[in-house]
This record gives structure tokens, sequence and C-alpha cells, in this order.
């Protein structure tokens, strides 16, 4: 019995957020974009993130897992990343919600149309479809942290916000949940490119998607990486603007 209780002891230490350590990872990347001129802001009111997004001139319309419309999120489970520049102007624009896929997987949410809409009997439209043929995906099961919408102003592009953005998300993602997983789907050009950050793994056919009344046509490729690899990158104190 003892030997079961200094398991299920060290399991718990495991799980406990150094809060100091995920406090300086954070600064990092709060420094960076201050440097550039951004300061940043978090929120967890999905009606003010679309207040702003619609708000906000060349970003494109966001995606139905973060519109409380059609996928409420609830209280704890997501969160929202506000880059806005000397003149108070938004700049930057990232969400985050976590799924609790104890008893399902990525794949199937995505192919069950949970991913995008919290009822699709009622939200989705009849020939709304969505296909996962990256096998990870099957893999990727427990607490998820998905990250998505990410929009950077065309006049910071190419400045190493994307890296900013990814520390901040990963840093209050770690904060907020400990997941098992973080991932996200990704167009495959930016795949290509190699201006996707932080991610350890990728795979094609993440989202074959069609959404009829979103007017989305998708096909992206799936990148993540695992519980422990977050907790290394976080906790461990590496450097996404250093590293990647």
């Amino acid at each position: 019995m003892s030997r079961l209780v200094a398991r299920g002891q060290d399991e718990a230490m495991k799980s406990i957020v150094n809060p100091l350590r995920i406090s300086r990872f954070l600064q990092v990347y709060d420094a960076a974009a201050a440097q550039k001129g951004i300061k940043l802001s978090i929120g967890f009111d999905f009606h003010e993130y679309i207040s702003i997004t619609r708000a906000t001139p060349t970003k494109g319309p966001t995606y139905p897992n973060f519109r409380p419309d059609r996928s409420p999120i609830r209280s704890g489970e997501g969160f929202w990343i506000v880059g806005v520049d000397k003149n108070n102007e938004v700049a930057l624009l990232e969400a985050a919600r976590l799924y609790n896929l104890s008893h399902t997987n990525f794949a199937e949410h995505l192919q069950s149309l949970k991913v995008f809409f919290a009822d699709p009997a009622v939200h989705a439209h009849p020939q709304d479809r969505c296909s996962c043929m990256a096998p990870s995906a099957r893999q990727i099961t427990g607490k998820v942290a998905y990250l998505g919408d990410r929009w950077v102003r065309r006049d910071f592009r190419g400045r190493g916000m994307s890296k900013i953005m990814a520390g901040i998300a990963r840093g209050v993602s770690f904060a907020m949940w400990v997941p098992d997983f973080l991932c996200a789907l990704v167009a495959r050009s930016l795949v290509e490119k190699g201006v996707v950050y932080g991610y350890s793994h990728h795979e094609p056919g993440g989202s074959i998607l069609q959404l009829i009344e979103e007017e989305i046509v998708d096909d992206d490729c799936l990148v993540w990486q695992t519980g422990e690899e977050l907790k290394s990158l976080v906790d461990g104190g590496r450097d996404l603007i250093l590293t990647s």
C-alpha cells in the first residue's frame, strides 16, 4: 500500500505547475513583444473576442470552434491573446481552447464535426464534411489543448511575432491545463515553409474540411506536441525565440 501511495504522490508532483518557472517563461515573450512595440493581453470572454476579430480589418472569419454562437467555451476552458501597437490598434490575435477527449480521440472529434460545433445536428450544414487521414490523430486523447485563429498584421509579419505568439500560447496553456497534447491544424504551405513554431510533430491530412455556411474548404496538416514535450519546453525554460 505504501508503494501505491508513494507512486500516486510522485504522479501528483509531476502534474504540479511551477508558477515561477512559467512566469519566467512567459516574461521572455512578453518582453520580446514589448521590444517590437506590441502590448499583449489575455482574455477569456469569447463574445468579446469575436467583437474584436470582426472589427479587425484584413483578418479572415474566425472558425466556428472559437465562436460562442456555434461552440460555446466554458469558463476555464479557453483563452485568447490580443496584441496592440503603440496606437492601440490590433496587430496580433490567437485563440486556444481545451477539448476533453478522454473517451474519444482527435480524429473522431474532427470527423464528427464536434471540433467545430457544440451540436453538429443543430449547427452543421447537411453537406458539411471533415476527414482526418493523419494516423497520429487517433493517438491524441485526454486533455487536448487546441490553438488556432492566429493572425498577424502585415506590417508585423516576418519579425518573429509568430514565435512570440507560440511561446505565450504554450505557457498559458500549460499553466491553465497541463494538457496531455497540444495541437493545431495548419495550412500545408506554412509547414513546408518552416514558419510553424514549437510543434515537435506534423502529418499531412489532418483536416480535409468543408463547411458550407462558413465558406471554408481546407486541407490542413496536423501539428502537435505531447504533454511531456510541452512540459519540457515550459518547465525547462527553453526559448522558442532562440531554439526554433
